[in-house]
Parts: C-alpha cells; sequence; structure tokens
C-alpha cells in the first residue's frame, strides 16, 4: 500500500483495472484474480523490492562445493540476502525504483522457480504459506484500493512517505503507514 501511495498513477491504473475488471466498489474474489494481471505486477514488484524476510532461513552446506571462483566447506551455514537480490542492478534495471510495469512483459514469478524473485525461497524449503500469500495479498490490496480513495494523513505529501525499513527476522517499515479512507463518490 505504501508504494502504490507514493506512485498515484500506480493507484490510478490499478484503480482502472479493478473497475473495468470487477466493477467499482467490489471484493475482490479469488477466482477474479487472473483476469488482474496489473495487480499480479504491483504485489511481484512489492515482494521484489520489500521481501517479508530478508534473509531466508539458514541452510547448511552437506558437501563441499564449489560456486563460480568460491568454495564453500562442508558444514557451512550460508544465508540468502533475498533483500539484496531484489534490488540487485545487475539484475533489475532501476533497481530500486518501483516499476510494477516490468511485470507485463516478464514471466519470473514468485512461487521460487525464478532465483531473481525468490522473496518466500525455494525448493524444498519454500515457506509453507506461499499458496495463501500468493492469493490473499492481490485479493486484499485490489478490494482496498477498489472500495475507498486513500489519502496520507497530517497533510503529507506523496514525495514525503518514509520508506524507511526496520530490520529483524522480518521486514517492516521504520515509521507505520498512516492513512485516511474516503469512501467512493
Amino acid at each position: 500500500m505504501s508504494e502504490v501511495l507514493l506512485k498515484p498513477y500506480v493507484m490510478a491504473k490499478a484503480k482502472e483495472e479493478l473497475e473495468a475488471v470487477i466493477g467499482k466498489g467490489k471484493i475482490v474474489e479469488e477466482n477474479d484474480l487472473s483476469r488482474l494481471p496489473y495487480l499480479s505486477c504491483i504485489v511481484k514488484e512489492t515482494l521484489r523490492i520489500h521481501p517479508p524476510i530478508p534473509l531466508l532461513l539458514p541452510r547448511k552446506v552437506v558437501n563441499q562445493v564449489k560456486l563460480y571462483d568460491y568454495i564453500v566447506p562442508e558444514g557451512t551455514q550460508v544465508l540468502v540476502n533475498v533483500w539484496a537480490i531484489g534490488r540487485d542492478p545487475s539484475i533489475w534495471e532501476d533497481s530500486l525504483e518501483f516499476k510494477p510495469e516490468r511485470f507485463q512483459t516478464s514471466g519470473l514469478d514468485v512461487r521460487g522457480q525464478d532465483f531473481e524473485l525468490i522473496p518466500f525461497g525455494a525448493g524444498r524449503r519454500i515457506c509453507p504459506g506461499l499458496p495463501l500469500a500468493i492469493r490473499m495479498i492481490p485479493m486484499m490490496l485490489g478490494s482496498l484500493l477498489n472500495n475507498f480513495n486513500w489519502n496520507l494523513s497530517n497533510g503529507i505529501e506523496h514525495e514525503e512517505l518514509d520508506m524507511a525499513e526496520r530490520f529483524g527476522i522480518t521486514l517492516q517499515k521504520a515509521k507505520s503507514l498512516c492513512v485516511v479512507p474516503k469512501p467512493l463518490t
């Protein structure tokens, strides 16, 4: 929601898609999600820049392995920095910019097959909450966008929105988002 509020043109485009596909002021249902590609792009881009867990759960190397020019000894504990992967300029053009459009022509998905975008991990240790997350996040965001107009509180302008993050086991905004919903007219 923070990223969408920061870029009003993204919110407008999402609201247009929602109105055209399901109708203004309606709740997004699971069967609507496949017909909302731009909303899906917003969710993927959000998970790229703000993964729920910045460092995946530790993995232990069972056998010594050579990875590019590095040797990783047996028994080494490895942490995958998903936060850094999502912001890597060698992978992502304008890596620090929120651009949902980058996923409109991309086949990348968050389900653990594309290592450029693994906010839920991959393989046998992929997050068990992935199926719930990929259904609920777009349904909730879409319903909020489709049923209300949103304004930042305390007279804050979009450009002044604080996007600083607080790192821990999970990634959180340093300052909570405070917005005012206005009923649709």
